[in-house]
């Protein structure tokens, strides 16, 4: 029977049950369960508590090698997928930090826990989503054009309970991936059913308070699945957080993941008050203390509503699929990092405001075929994008509007073509070929009719993927890829400063190429262990680097980065596993400037370790460190941040009934460290005209616990 290969996402919201790590084999032997024969279902039982459950049940699948395809997946060897329940089974302080389960990612915040959360990965300093893509049902996340930020990537509106797998990939190696995959890619499936309902109850420190409930129920000849969550957070913060989000999913599916279909249905909204970073020598001179701010009236609103759907049908020549969506999505942003740099009367508060409609789709066909009497598969696949922006920029005095520095609509579209190649040579050869084809259309109509225009621009991505083995259980793999990201459409078209018309600024190109190539290797010769190690580069035409003073980021200077990444896991028995991943980057600009070479705020190093125990009945827990080291903060390298080491914990017991109880502690060893660091100028009240350059910091939040009552029924 056929597996196609644009399947192993959806399957892989399946693979509870077998033991941790463990790779399915391409022909399963008889009587055993085949990949293909299983619904994208919650298999938790009763006893499992949240989404995450036991050791058993982490699911990671390293290059999801024969999962999904009948040809073994020609991945790189960074590549993989998670399951739902490896991905809760993590102790997180907030929702994205779950995609921490991805070796390597950092995911941390700056602000309010309504602002889209700060990534890093592999060197990169993604701020809210430069240069890594991340999708949830097939929904893209990044916004381009965006008010705070090119990328932005709220993923605050995530339910984890509800997720079923999650695939990653890093580079820029994969036909599918386009726009801000440079970095990574990270796509998130829901579950279509799960086999028990869900209602559960947290309470915290600082003000954490947290319900959901998620409830499937069989309608007409398939299933609706209804979920809602409300959560309210203060946090440690002298000003409150007073985060108050409302969230919902509603979906309805028939049939499988090979031939079916689903709707969903999504609802959220959230609003905050923000503690953003804070220079050291306002807490050093006793101004405020490391939990204090310097402008109460800092914070947000944003809301989300999305209606989506996908379609899949195999036959005997291969597998089509297809999804679309629309997205309403709203935001409000007021910041201010500066103080009274700019502005000594009312301060330097600005609010950014963004609201757009975002619609598109993807379709895709898989065909199976031969070349030669060689196994072979062929995928053609197109994707279009369309967003209608109203994007603005405004000076504010305690979110009162006192200016307007721009306002805009922008319709930015979008469309690409790909295709990819893949053939088996021989038992220990395969490859794949591909070419992705993007053009993008952008128009932008100003307040300052200097600032708008028109423009268009393309690019093509060869993409090669070479597999070796395996050989005593040991594969090889070879990547080269060249990718992109697009920039601002106001910076393409944008002729004068904003602030001051008589000011003219140079264009930037809409679309900036990069470049990578990986080798790596992974072996699983030891029963149970999975270890991978690659070595990666990738180059970029202009790096985008965010600018303390606007908030947001802009183009800079060509880059390139080269590194190495060693990835383990480990089921040592079917109740325990452990995991441990190291990262280590060299990030430099790649032109010569007398300001220095290093790139601000791009890690050298990161790390994580941890253990996960547990049976579907009884004890379970999970214990996790996660080192983030220094950073240049300054191109010169003469500032640089000290290292962040958090480690986090939960514990638990989950009774015959379908009840759990949980403990989790959230920094145990109550570390003094930074969230994240920055390096730029700013200006307190009474100091004098031009202020002070200065790190500003966010710190991490002091021990906190969560106690957490669920039931399944």
């Amino acid at each position: 029977m056929f597996r196609p290969v644009s399947s192993r996402l959806l399957l892989a919201g399946a693979l509870f049950a077998p033991p941790a790590f463990a790779q399915t084999p391409p022909n399963p032997p008889p009587g055993e369960t085949r990949l293909d024969e299983i619904e994208v279902a919650a298999a938790r039982t009763a006893g499992q508590p949240l989404a995450g459950g036991p050791a058993a049940s982490a699911g990671f699948v390293g290059g999801v090698t024969g999962i999904g395809g009948s040809l073994p997946t020609v991945d790189a060897a960074s590549a993989g997928i998670v399951s739902g329940a490896a991905l809760n089974n993590r102790p997180v302080t907030r929702p994205g930090e779950v995609l921490e389960a991805v070796p390597g990612l950092i995911v941390t915040q700056h602000s309010g826990e309504g602002k889209a959360n700060q990534f890093f990965l592999r060197g990169f300093n993604l701020d809210h989503g430069t240069d890594i893509a991340l999708f949830v049902d097939g929904m893209p996340v990044n916004m381009r054009t965006h008010a705070h930020g090119q990328g932005y990537a709220d993923i605050n509106f995530l339910i984890p309970e509800l997720v079923g797998a999650v695939e990653f990939h890093k580079g820029p190696y994969f036909a599918r991936d386009g726009d801000f995959a440079s970095a990574g890619s990270v796509r998130i499936d829901y579950l279509d059913t799960t086999e028990t309902n869900l209602a559960l109850v947290s309470l915290g420190s600082f003000g954490y308070r947290r319900a959901l409930s998620i409830a499937t129920l069989p309608l007409g000849q398939g299933h609706l699945l209804v979920a809602g969550e409300a959560q309210v957070y203060d946090g440690p913060w002298a000003v409150p957080d007073d985060i108050r989000k409302l969230n919902g999913v509603v979906r309805y599916s028939q049939g499988t993941t090979l031939d079916g279909f689903s709707v969903t249905g999504m609802a959220y909204a959230n609003r905050w008050t923000a503690t953003n970073q804070i220079p050291q020598r306002a807490v050093a001179e006793g101004i405020i203390g490391r939990f204090g701010s310097l402008n109460p009236t800092d914070g947000g609103d944003t809301t989300r509503l999305s209606l989506s759907g996908r379609w899949s049908a195999s036959d005997a020549g291969g597998l089509t699929r297809a999804n679309a969506y629309v997205i309403r999505y709203g935001m409000n942003l007021w910041n201010d990092f500066t103080y009274f740099l700019n502005d000594p009367v009312d301060g330097d508060q600005f609010r950014q405001r963004d609201a757009r409609t975002v619609s598109g789709g993807e379709i895709a066909r898989v065909f199976k075929g031969e070349l030669l009497g060689l196994d072979m598969e062929n995928e053609i696949g197109f994707q279009a994008r369309n967003d209608d922006i109203r994007v603005g920029l405004f000076n504010t005095s305690q979110r009162r509007t006192i200016g307007v520095v721009r306002d805009d609509r922008v319709q930015e579209a979008s469309a690409a073509l790909y295709v990819e190649n893949r053939v088996r040579w021989t038992d220990w050869l395969r490859t794949s070929v591909g070419v992705r084809a993007d053009g993008y259309d952008a128009r932008v109509v100003s307040d300052n009719p200097l600032n708008s225009g028109h423009v268009r621009d393309g690019i093509v991505s060869p993409k090669l993927g070479l597999v070796l083995g395996p050989w005593h259980d040991t594969e090889v793999f070879v990547n080269y890829g060249q990718g992109f990201h697009s920039n601002d459409a106001r910076g393409a078209t944008i002729t004068v400063d904003p602030g001051n018309p008589l000011f003219p600024l140079d264009r930037v190109p809409l679309l900036v190429r990069s470049t990578g190539s990986e080798v790596g290797i992974r072996n699983r010769s030891i029963a149970g262990l999975e270890t991978t190690v690659s070595l990666f580069q990738l180059d970029f035409d202009s790096e985008n680097l965010f600018v303390g003073d606007a908030g947001t980021t802009e183009p800079s200077r060509p880059s390139r980065r080269f590194g190495v990444e060693w990835t383990n896991r480990y089921a040592v028995t079917p109740w325990l596993s452990l995991d441990g991943d190291l990262t280590i980057t060299n990030a430099r600009f790649a032109d010569r400037d007398p300001a220095g070479s290093r790139i601000p705020a791009a890690p050298t190093a990161i790390a994580a370790a941890g253990l996960t125990f547990g049976e579907p009945l009884g004890w379970f827990g999970s214990l996790r460190l996660r080192y983030f080291g220094p950073r240049p903060l300054i191109e010169d390298n003469s500032v640089r941040s000290k290292v962040t080491t958090l480690v986090n914990g939960r514990v638990g017991y989950t009774f015959g009934n379908g009840v759990s109880l949980q403990l989790e502690g959230i920094n145990l060893f109550n570390v003094k460290a930074s969230q994240i660091d920055y390096f730029y100028e700013s200006r307190l009240a009474n100091e004098p005209a031009g202020g002070f350059s200065d790190i500003h910091f966010h710190p991490v939040e002091p021990l906190a616990v969560r106690l957490t009552l669920a039931g399944r029924f």
